[in-house]
């Protein structure tokens, strides 16, 4: 998360588990997904995901992809553990003139209107991990969402949004201090689970989380490889995280020993 350095002393109160997270971080690298390949193991591991809890019918190709794959404000990351495919996340830039995203299909009326006065938001979604994974990495959540905080650094929009069942709101309320908008409603993609809409205030909370979660931060640099407009390069990069180098520069994290 970008923010000016706090007049306090390097990484005071850095927590062991922001300490730990930082470390498995060292392991972690992103891949920007091309959506047109439909080949892609992000794909499969969706399809896993969702008929593991029965959320999707089988189909014969055994992937889950939707409309929102192929719009033009759509963007989809594998997040890899020492070469593992082991979580995936898309992320919708929603703005006045690309007015589409999973929260969209459920909350029209709430959001035109928004988008009408030029707000604009970060909608992460298709939010799946490896079983195993999941159960070796408890904090996969994390590491995973790190890039939607790394989307508001780069988009710098009004709210991420997150559309989501009511089981996982204690942890958006927790971690990114985010509040119900709306209730349950269905999603589109044959989605057969309801969600909530919550909201976070990405100005409100930036400097909150940066301090709580370091490993949520980011260069510039890497920023640009996640999200800039080199297509080919952005596809085809195993992209390393730079949480330590950025929160280590803004005196928000102190390493072991320290």
């Amino acid at each position: 998360m970008r923010s000016t350095p706090s007049a306090r002393s390097s990484g005071a109160g850095t927590s062991r588990f922001a300490v730990a997270l930082m470390d498995i971080l060292d392991q972690v690298e992103y891949r920007r997904v091309n959506l047109a390949e439909l080949n892609d193991p992000v794909f499969r591991l969706r399809y896993d995901a969702y008929r593991r809890e029965d959320f999707i019918p089988a189909n014969q190709d055994e992937i889950a992809t939707d409309e929102l794959d192929s719009v033009p404000n759509g963007m989809c990351y594998g997040i890899y553990i020492s070469g593992e495919l082991v979580s995936s996340i898309r992320l919708h830039h929603l703005t006045a003139e690309h007015r589409y995203s999973p929260s969209m299909t459920a909350y029209a009326d709430i959001l035109h209107p928004m988008l009408d006065r030029g707000m604009h938001f970060i909608d992460p979604s298709r939010f799946t991990a490896d079983r195993d994974a999941a159960l070796a990495f408890p904090a996969l959540p994390f590491l995973t969402l790190r890039l939607a905080a790394m989307a508001c650094e780069y988009f710098v929009p009004d709210y991420c949004l997150s559309s989501i069942r009511q089981e996982h709101a204690a942890f958006y309320k927790r971690v990114f201090g985010s509040e119900q908008w709306a209730g349950e409603r269905y999603l589109g993609g044959g989605l057969k689970f309801p969600v909530c809409l919550y909201a976070a205030s990405y100005s409100e909370i930036r400097d909150r989380v940066a301090d709580r979660f370091p490993f949520f931060m980011s260069t510039p640099e890497e920023r640009e490889a996640m999200f800039g407009e080199d297509d080919e390069a952005r596809f085809l990069t195993m992209i390393q995280p730079t949480a330590r180098a950025a929160a280590l520069a803004e005196h928000r994290f102190a390493p072991a020993g320290e």
